[in-house]
């Protein structure tokens, strides 16, 4: 009977383990890969930006939450916050050089500095051809997509310079090395500089301690259109003029049969946690394809 009543005791503790393990799956997981690191991701209030905002959380880093939407940033932050970690909250415009100053400051009074930073926020095109594409569209896609990374970069390069070092990955996009397969015109473009963009940085920069690198992100189940849509209204622009492209955009959409499927923000998060973390300290000037071997055919 006494053994009986142990083997009891066994299984219920066992039962328990497995039942805490899966209320808390990830964070049983978690390696604590960033601890004590601060981190500032851009576009952070939604999609891939919030997988990423969470996993560095959870990864002991303190995470600057920055995103033109105010409400989603202060929602996610006070989540993270509640589960015990390190988070904060900063409304930015990153096509607002002030804006983009003003997250580096928050990463700064707050926790005394920045470590990593991710040029995640960024708008889509609708895949709206050059013939067609407004000097408004395009304007203000290369300012989301381009110009933002690159000032954040330019402020944050003095701050890794006083610290010794620090760590930059931007999220690009297949359709910085494809032709029409990942956007339109201006995305294309957009995306295309910021691979170049990560490249030069990170051989000019390197002997400073300073890596930098891209994950390039084939298609994902966010919400990139309906965010696009209200900051850009690249929907509205798509449907004024596609009775003049409609067999540009259905060649393009018959190539989106080879995905496999889209991917989730959690898998892009995996691989900026890695390129931001010291398991990539030799990886520098990389552009991290995700996307289930799509531009492999």
């Amino acid at each position: 009977m006494k053994n009986l009543k142990n083997i009891f005791v066994l299984v219920f503790l066992f039962m328990c383990s497995l039942l805490q393990a899966h209320a808390n799956p990830v964070e049983k997981e978690c390696n604590m890969r960033l601890k004590d690191k601060v981190a500032l991701v851009t576009g952070a209030a939604s999609g891939n930006g919030k997988a990423i905002a969470s996993l560095f959380a959870k990864e002991g880093a303190k995470v600057v939450i920055a995103d033109i939407n105010a409400e989603g940033a202060n929602a996610l932050a006070k989540e993270l916050s509640g589960r015990g970690l390190e988070a904060v909250a900063v409304q930015a415009d990153v096509t607002k050089e002030g804006d983009v100053r003003k997250m580096l400051d928050v990463a700064l009074s707050k926790y005394g500095r920045l470590d990593i930073l991710v040029n995640n926020a960024g708008v889509f095109d609708e895949l709206i051809p050059v013939g067609n594409v407004s000097d408004e569209l395009w304007d203000k896609v290369i300012a989301t997509n381009l110009t933002a990374p690159m000032r954040a970069i330019r402020m944050a390069i003095p701050i890794f310079d006083r610290q010794g070092g620090g760590v930059i990955v931007n999220t690009a996009s297949i359709a910085g090395y494809t032709g029409a397969r990942g956007g339109g015109a201006a995305y294309v473009a957009s995306k295309h500089g910021l691979v170049g963009l990560t490249k030069n940085v990170a051989y000019n920069y390197k002997e400073r301690n300073i890596r930098c690198n891209a994950v390039a992100p084939g298609r994902v189940e966010t919400n990139l259109r309906a965010n696009s849509e209200k900051l850009v209204g690249s929907k509205t622009a798509h449907d004024a003029t596609i009775g003049e492209w409609k067999a540009i955009e259905d060649k393009i959409i018959a190539g989106h049969d080879t995905n496999l499927r889209k991917c989730v923000p959690e898998e892009i998060a995996a691989a900026v946690l890695f390129l931001a973390s010291d398991e990539a300290s030799f990886v520098n000037g990389s552009i991290f394809t995700v996307d289930g071997a799509w531009t492999c055919y």
